[in-house]
């Protein structure tokens, strides 16, 4: 066994992972060099044609055979209909032991990928999650597989995929609207889901696209996310997702007035920081606070009379109408978590559509993080070193994925985790995390309802204590939290584990930040 510098215990090598245990959010990656692709020079002669008449010819077509690796990207979350009928035809052609390497695994209604991995179309999983059925019955031990999975944040995924680490033979990307020659958007059509961005690193690097639509429109399509010069296959199918289910279990807005107590805290004290000034930027995600604390922070702004530069990452209704008012210059959305931000792409030209390398990858020549002055991100629980929870719950089961917190945390000049001291009968600020998923330094503060804990560690420490003060805002010691949740909720029982490590957390540049075990109560 070796430690990582979190202290987490971690096996040296996990069956053919080498794990390269995480040493600072300022790493180095572990290979630097040309960019490693699939993606092959072809001629296409005039005439010759990409739509193909069902999924299984496209499939058939594109060459996919047992142990090769698919994508997806998650833009309709979970109201997606893709992967269903991906994987289904895909059963029917008794193609085996693939890897599935979406960029997210979410809650799909009436679908169920535990089954897949069950009858072996599926053996391994890399993704920045695996909530729901598949990931509770891994963690339980109901469901297995031969390679624990891989969980990355998002600007870990393309990293991987660059570097050679994730090499995708087959990406399948579902859009909206499409022409017969594979150009796409997710911005227009029977049912848009707004910004394709994490499906841009699939299509310029798998060996082969197949683009799957609901909506046909005439050569050329236009707007275009995706350019024919990356599309192999085109296929028609009824349904590609509904738009409607985009913002389940995401974007919400609250009225839980301990909620919108921490949601108004959490803009007080972006206020009161001396980077909220004009051309500030920030990103605010689309949890039920994140939210509430979009709504918070246009009021200050429109109070002191400033305009941001830009908002970033996940875009929600609420960035919309801050951008409809004047109220910021640019919005870059690599994601679209509701119906309003999907059609606003199409609609308003300052609302742009971003390659999600583009967002959160930290080994490329830059990106938008390298810009951000305020990040404000959820989370499970939160330990006494700063570091943040985002994927098991308090029993152990999967409850999230990583998205992009951890690159959010690192990127942004003074990022914020913004959550309740307890939830129920379990306390959310606690002395150790069961999963350490963003590392404490990278945490610039923590604002509660009882209080705002700054992280003596963070670069920025001193900075953000004496801009507090002067505002007057209530600080405390993150260890005052912790006694005060324990006080409520008493000494939580530990998580009992076996030895079997089921998943790997992995940081942005490739090191491993913690590994999820098998929880013991439910092995056989």
């Amino acid at each position: 066994m070796i430690k990582n510098s979190l202290g987490r215990e971690l096996p040296e090598q996990i069956g053919d992972y080498v794990v390269r245990p995480y040493q600072t959010a300022q790493g180095v990656p572990p290979s630097t060099g040309p960019v490693v692709t699939r993606r092959t020079a072809e001629h296409r002669q005039r005439g010759e044609e990409k739509l193909q008449p069902t999924l299984a010819d496209a499939i058939r077509a594109a060459g996919l055979a047992d142990g090769m690796t698919i994508s997806f990207h998650h833009s309709f979350r979970e109201g997606d209909l893709a992967v269903g009928q991906v994987l289904a035809a895909i059963r029917s052609l008794g193609i085996k032991n693939l890897r599935f390497a979406p960029s997210a695994v979410v809650n799909l209604k009436n679908f169920s990928l535990a089954e897949y991995v069950q009858d072996g179309t599926i053996t391994s999983v890399e993704a920045s999650g695996i909530r729901g059925e598949l990931g509770d019955g891994i963690i339980n031990g109901i469901i297995t597989m031969e390679k624990p999975a891989i969980l990355r944040p998002h600007g870990a995924r393309p990293r991987a995929i660059e570097a050679g680490e994730l090499q995708i033979d087959v990406a399948f990307i579902a859009a909206s609207a499409a022409d017969s020659y594979g150009n796409c958007t997710g911005q227009i059509g029977a049912n848009p889901c707004g910004s394709l961005g994490y499906s841009f690193v699939d299509a310029h690097n798998a060996g082969r696209v197949i683009v799957l639509t609901d909506t046909l429109v005439p050569y050329p399509c236009c707007p275009v996310s995706i350019s024919q010069q990356y599309v192999d296959y085109v296929v028609k199918v009824d349904e590609i997702g509904d738009p409607q289910k985009i913002g389940a279990g995401a974007a919400r807005l609250t009225k839980n007035p301990r909620d919108l107590m921490i949601a108004e805290q959490v803009a007080d004290v972006i206020a009161a920081s001396r980077r909220f000034e004009e051309g500030f930027s920030f990103q605010t995600g689309a949890g039920a606070i994140s939210i509430a604390c979009t709504k918070f922070l246009a009021d200050r702004m429109k109070t002191r009379g400033v305009t941001a530069s830009f908002a970033l990452g996940g875009i929600t209704a609420a960035i919309i109408e801050m951008y409809d008012a004047g109220q910021i210059r640019a919005v870059e959305c690599s994601q679209s978590f509701d119906a309003v931000a999907a059609n606003a792409i199409a609609s308003r030209s300052g609302v742009v559509e971003i390659d999600n390398a583009d967002y959160s990858n930290a080994y490329s020549k830059g990106g938008f993080l390298n810009h951000l002055d305020f990040g404000v991100l959820g989370a499970l629980e939160v330990d006494t070193d700063f570091n943040v929870n985002i994927l098991t719950g308090s029993s152990g089961q999967m409850m999230g994925g990583l998205g992009g917190g951890p690159d959010v945390a690192a990127g942004a000049a003074i990022s914020i985790v913004a959550l309740p001291i307890v939830r129920g009968r379990t306390p959310s600020i606690v002395r150790h995390v069961f999963t350490c998923c963003t590392p404490g330094e990278t945490v610039a503060c923590v604002v509660t309802q009882a209080g705002i804990a700054l992280n003596p560690r963070h670069l920025r420490y001193e900075e953000l204590k004496q801009d507090l003060r002067n505002a007057g805002l209530p600080l405390v010691a993150i260890e005052e939290l912790q006694q005060l949740a324990q006080s409520i909720t008493g000494v939580p029982q530990p998580i009992a584990t076996t030895e079997k490590v089921v998943a790997i957390v992995e940081y942005r540049d490739g090191t491993v930040v913690d590994v999820i075990r098998q929880i013991k109560n439910n092995a056989e």
